[in-house]
């Protein structure tokens, strides 16, 4: 599990610095800063976005440095469409995946991001309570309603921490992706990033719903294979840009993604 880290000297890619000197970023934070570093300078070099466009010290990009980035990928990741064959064997691998109806059954404890909070402090405690409530079984015991009562940022620590039976469009897509298409209950391992901060989830049961037909269900399996291809060019070609780059404070090899989480 990453921890925040504050950073003493500047991360820079190709002498560009990713933040300022006295902030605070966790290493996700800062494998995103140099992703999206590295896609800005190669736009520069191939034409796209003028040379005059500068990096700024909290990471976000201007208008035309965002366009141009979408240009770039648009030129550099070529991507095949998924045959059908492709399609009825992702389908037939991961039927729970596209059942129609799924519920979870979930409870939580928030540590809520808010203006001015200590990221680093925030991310220790959430870290803390999440050991606390997995026992060596992986299960919640008797600790998490406890928990989530003293520490929870949401009104349903009043009870616990319980959210009650939730499909995904009642929940923030950060979760949903962590709890929907699977079989396990219990304490997930780790904690969960959403806009509303860091959650310490656990699944207490699961109602997976109505299998679906391919052909029901067909243009969302071809979009889950679109989206395959698409993190592995990126992937790739990130891969490629880092090699070729010279990176200060900030290591790349074997990082997910960042831009596609």
């Amino acid at each position: 599990m990453s921890s925040a880290h504050e950073f003493s000297a500047i991360a820079r890619v190709n002498g560009v610095p990713l933040h300022a000197a006295a902030a605070a970023l966790t290493p996700e934070e800062l494998r995103q800063r140099a992703c999206t570093e590295l896609l800005r300078q190669a736009a520069q070099a191939a034409g796209l976005l003028e040379a005059s466009d500068q990096a700024t010290p909290d990471g976000v990009l201007s208008e035309a440095a965002a366009n141009a980035i979408e240009a770039l990928l648009e030129q550099r990741l070529k991507m095949p469409e998924p045959s059908e064959e492709e399609g009825r064997r992702h389908h037939a691998a991961q039927a729970r995946v596209y059942c129609s109806g799924e519920r979870v059954r979930l409870r939580h404890i928030l540590f809520a991001v808010t203006p001015g909070v200590n990221v680093v402090a925030l991310r220790q405690r959430a870290e803390a309570a999440l050991l606390e409530v997995r026992g060596d079984d992986g299960t919640a015991l008797g600790r998490f309603a406890a928990a989530a009562r003293s520490l929870s940022n949401c009104p349903s620590g009043a009870v616990g921490g319980e959210l009650g039976w939730l499909s995904v469009a009642d929940c923030a897509p950060e979760l949903a992706r962590e709890v929907f298409g699977r079989s396990e209950v219990g304490v997930l391992p780790h904690l969960v990033h959403t806009r509303f901060g860091l959650h310490v989830v656990e699944v207490l049961e699961r109602d997976p719903g109505k299998p679906q037909a391919y052909e029901a269900v067909r243009p969302a399996v071809l979009m889950a294979l679109c989206r395959q291809t698409y993190v592995t060019s990126l992937r790739h070609y990130l891969s490629v840009l880092a090699a070729a780059a010279t990176l200060e404070g900030v290591d790349l090899r074997a990082a997910d993604t960042p831009l596609l989480q």
